[in-house]
């Protein structure tokens, strides 16, 4: 029996999946919860087989969630539900070492079967998604991405040329020369642009 873990933030949608993954002779669900930090938490871990993680929800998301699980063991299984693959997404939670990466319309009986191929130790990610998340190059130069990186940290940017060795107006420069290539309004909103398509 392969022992799960979900974590989705949409009740109505995780509820479901609980209730149809349970009726499959191979799984069950030994728990769930609305965020990745419930996934961290849920005790003992050496109770899970496989986490079932949504990409995009509130508080510690789901890339987030699968790069913390997997500092914590390496050899943690991980499939990566998400409604669209934004470009970079894929190709970081694949370089992190999620092995399932499907769209969230997947069916229960077909999830199941993902889930099984992943706890057998290969690999899967949906064909539509990897189109979708091919051919999209991260514009921003490895500085950019630095300083948008500790933007998204909560840190100013006197705390950020401070980190990286270099002058505030040097900072400024790269953050701005980021938000023009991102089209973003403020230095927050590129970290989260950023971020959102996987490049830190």
């Amino acid at each position: 029996m392969i022992r799960i873990f979900l974590a989705d933030d949409e009740e109505m949608l995780r509820t479901a999946l609980v209730s149809l993954l349970n009726l499959e002779e191979t799984i069950t669900v030994s728990g769930h919860g609305a965020h990745g930090q419930a996934a961290l938490d849920h005790t003992p871990a050496a109770d899970i087989d496989v986490y079932v993680l949504d990409l995009e929800m509130p508080g510690l998301d789901g890339l987030d969630a699968a790069r913390a699980l997997l500092a914590r063991d390496p050899q943690t299984a991980i499939v990566m539900i998400t409604r669209h693959a934004l470009p970079g997404v894929l190709r970081s939670a694949l370089a992190a070492g999620v092995r399932g990466f499907v769209p969230k319309n997947t069916p229960a009986e077909q999830l199941s079967r993902i889930i099984e191929r992943v706890h057998s130790g290969k690999r899967y990610v949906d064909p539509d998604l990897a189109v979708t998340a091919l051919g999209f190059d991260c514009p921003l130069t490895d500085r950019e991405l630095d300083v948008l990186r500790l933007t998204r940290q909560g840190k100013s940017v006197a705390d950020i040329a401070a980190t990286l060795h270099l002058a505030a107006g040097t900072v400024r420069n790269y953050l701005s020369e980021a938000m023009t290539k991102l089209d973003a309004p403020n230095r927050l909103t590129a970290a989260l642009t950023a971020h959102q398509h996987g490049w830190i």
